[in-house]
């Protein structure tokens, strides 16, 4: 009997999305739930499990095409060959000497230069895959190799892979840009180009906090179940109190109208191979600084997986993004439209700071806020700033909401 396999269903605000990565070939076995193609929009990669237990017929949409929602990609048969039998049906024509792998293993394994005679599988008949060969890239990085130079005229206009092009000993890698980045680029020319932004900076002493966490991890991560007591709670919870305070910076325009949101729904932006996301923690007044820290810390790992819905992406009410994490000392964060304003943390280093005439070395931290003029005035951006710093400096306020 054969069966559909479907793109999902993709919310409003995603149009379509780009086939990137099969994960099986015509004739393979796979199980229920197993994952078969991963499917690329402008906010995250899509994961397509099977429907049933069942064999791969035919690919109807190959890697790069462009599909729409609830479009068919591919037939499969269901049942046909049981699932724990898949390395011997898919493999039973290889030579003894051939390398099982997974067509997503290959295909990672050549863009990192990666032998896939030196990593382990761990699937099933000792079949090699992606996540395999992603660990092995980690615990041995290696060396990429070009392996072969093809002229730039030769790379087709929708082809996915890297191309390398050599001019004498000068070497080129040209790759297409992926969904995800040509949205952020589009998003980010949007906010230059369609708001009067503008950032405010200021500047924080982080010794409160820092004592508070050192008096405090061990016993916090022990009462709530693992969760590490990190800066971003304390950020956030302070973020809240600010909004409360100066609504203009937890607002919104659409079209000629000023929204002002009666909530914080408050995005964390997370860092991931394949770019920027923003998820979003939802009615960040109603969270405990744990149940932030361990909201954030679910974004980071699911972003790193690829795992984050779109569904987490949309809305949000403020943004508050850390780039102290990868050493920036200062920077102008860019608004994420169409929300007022966004919160730049920073790196923090020790400098000499003038405390009562007299000089001391002080953890501090740079603080950015950009936000979008026609709404925000300078004032108002400011005296968001200094709510912030006077909470940071003295946690205690964050829990008084003084």
């Amino acid at each position: 009997m054969s069966n559909e396999i479907k793109v999902p269903t993709f919310p409003e605000s995603v149009q379509d999305g780009t086939i990137a990565t099969w994960y099986k070939k015509p004739g393979e076995a796979f199980s229920r739930d197993e994952v078969i193609v991963d499917i690329e929009t402008d906010k995250v990669v899509q994961e397509v499990p099977a429907p049933a237990d069942g064999v791969l017929k035919e690919i109807l949409k190959e890697e790069g095409d462009v599909v729409t929602s609830n479009e068919v990609i591919a037939i499969f048969s269901e049942g046909g060959a049981a699932a724990s039998d898949d390395v011997t049906s898919v493999d039973s024509s290889a030579d003894a000497g051939e390398i099982l792998a997974a067509p997503a293993a290959k295909k990672l394994a050549d863009e990192r230069g990666i032998s896939l005679a030196d990593v382990s599988g761990t699937g099933k008949g000792g079949r090699i895959t992606k996540e395999d060969v992603a660990n092995f890239s980690k615990a041995a990085p290696t060396e990429e190799k070009p392996a072969a130079v093809v002229p730039a005229q030769a790379k087709a206009a929708a082809s996915p892979e890297p191309v390398m092009q050599m001019t004498g000993d000068r070497v080129e890698k040209r790759v297409p840009m992926t969904r995800l980045r040509a949205r952020i680029a589009e998003r980010l020319l949007e906010a230059t180009q369609s708001t009067a932004m503008l950032t405010t900076f200021n500047e924080v002493n982080m010794a409160p906090v820092m004592e508070l966490r050192r008096q405090y991890k061990d016993r916090f991560e022990k009462v709530h179940n693992g969760t590490r007591l990190g800066f971003m709670g304390f950020f956030v919870k302070a973020a809240v109190e600010a909004l409360r305070r100066i609504p203009a910076v937890n607002s919104s325009i659409d079209g000629n109208d000023f929204v002002y949101h009666g909530y914080q729904d408050i995005g964390v932006a997370v860092s991931t191979e394949k770019g920027l996301v923003v998820p979003v923690l939802r009615n960040c007044e109603n969270m405990s600084i744990a149940e932030v820290e361990n909201g954030v810390r679910d974004f980071g790992i699911r972003g790193r997986d690829g795992k984050i819905g779109i569904d987490e992406m949309q809305g949000g009410t403020f943004t508050i993004t850390n780039g102290g994490v990868f050493g920036s000392l200062m920077s102008t964060p860019i608004l994420n439209p169409p929300q007022a304003a966004i919160l730049g943390m920073h790196k923090i280093q020790e400098r000499p700071m003038a405390v009562n005439g007299e000089v001391k070395i002080l953890p501090m931290m740079y603080l950015a806020l950009s936000y979008d003029h026609r709404i925000i005035d300078g004032k108002e951006a400011v005296q968001f700033l200094v709510a912030i710093k006077d909470m940071i400096e003295d946690p205690a306020r964050i829990l008084l909401e003084l």
